[in-house]
């Protein structure tokens, strides 16, 4: 699918190493050990990709797609702070090997060596929707906190916090890879938003869903800990409007225990089956990967357009 843009993302894996450099030996120590743990680079390869149906080929698309690898990184090792989560892709957090008081400001390190990578740009459009970007991701980051452990969360104020925590930043890749394009329009830019926005949703929704469908070892963490960290998702939404009252029951339980029995989750996962919120959840997720196929019908056809419609299909179907 990104065989077009493979050696654009090998120059961004260099890229995020070289901007890695630093005399703190502990900067490049950790930042290597993160690179090491792996990636989809999803974000990264839809920036190039867009950049590429919109007749951009030159340096700047591998060195904006590190930018989005650092600010996406930066989220990760702040978030599995503030959730706790001692495993990601497999391997210890950096907070669990090398503590919060430096794995915060790692993040902080990342965060504005990222906007000092953009702004060798020279270009304040591009700065710009970097910093709403991630503004809108740390208030989407803060909004969860606020709606931590509260079971009665609406659908609406789920998909608030996934638009804001997740898809805003697939929305700033896609869009910029349409702004560094010699001849794209502010009409295909806003299309490029939406194709990203769209794809971000669905992507944190099936992300979602992995926690109840996954297996551990492929994932690289433990299922189920959304839900035991007082964090609702869709399926479990799903199952509170269905008006079963041992499955609030057992929800109101888990999330007030923080902690759930190997029984209490066979029973919590019977009764999604039963319910039939997973295929909920997965419908709603297939609806944005259709609508961020119709924000793509404003270019003319190509490869590139060809890789980027069969994108969502892979985050549709993807298992860890």
């Amino acid at each position: 699918m990104f065989e077009p843009i493979r050696d654009d993302l090998e120059k961004v894996e260099r890229e995020f190493v070289r901007h890695l450099e630093s005399q703190v030996a502990l900067i490049p120590t950790i930042g290597h050990y993160i690179q090491q743990g792996g990636g989809k680079r999803i974000r990264p390869a839809v920036l190039l990709m867009s950049a590429r149906m919109s007749g951009y080929t030159g340096e700047h698309a591998p060195l904006f797609a590190s930018v989005i690898e650092f600010i996406h990184t930066a989220t990760l090792v702040h978030d599995d702070i503030i959730d706790d989560s001692n495993m990601r892709r497999g391997r210890q957090a950096v907070h669990s090997r090398w503590g919060n008081d430096v794995t915060v400001l790692l993040g902080d390190f990342l965060y504005i060596k990222s906007m000092s990578m953009a702004l060798s740009r020279d270009s304040l459009d591009f700065i710009r929707l970097l910093c709403e970007v991630t503004l809108r991701m740390i208030e989407g980051e803060l909004y969860q906190l606020t709606k931590n452990g509260i079971v009665d969360l609406s659908e609406d104020e789920h998909f608030e916090i996934i638009r804001r925590k997740t898809a805003f930043l697939f929305a700033g890749s896609a869009r910029i890879g349409g702004m560094l394009g010699p001849g794209t329009n502010t009409e295909q830019e806003d299309a490029l938003w939406d194709y990203g926005l769209n794809i971000g949703m669905a992507f944190q929704l099936v992300d979602d869903l992995l926690d109840f469908t996954g297996e551990e070892d492929a994932l690289g963490k433990p299922v189920g800990g959304d839900l035991r960290e007082g964090k609702m998702t869709l399926p479990v939404i799903h199952l509170l409007a269905s008006g079963d009252a041992r499955a609030e029951l057992l929800i109101r339980k888990i999330v007030k225990d923080r902690s759930a029995s190997i029984d209490e989750w066979h029973e919590l996962r019977n009764l999604l089956a039963q319910h039939r919120s997973i295929d909920y959840a997965l419908q709603i997720a297939a609806t944005f990967v259709e609508k961020a196929k119709m924000a793509l019908e404003m270019f003319p056809a190509s490869a590139e357009r060809d890789a980027l419609t069969y994108l969502p299909d892979y985050v549709l179907s993807r298992d860890h």
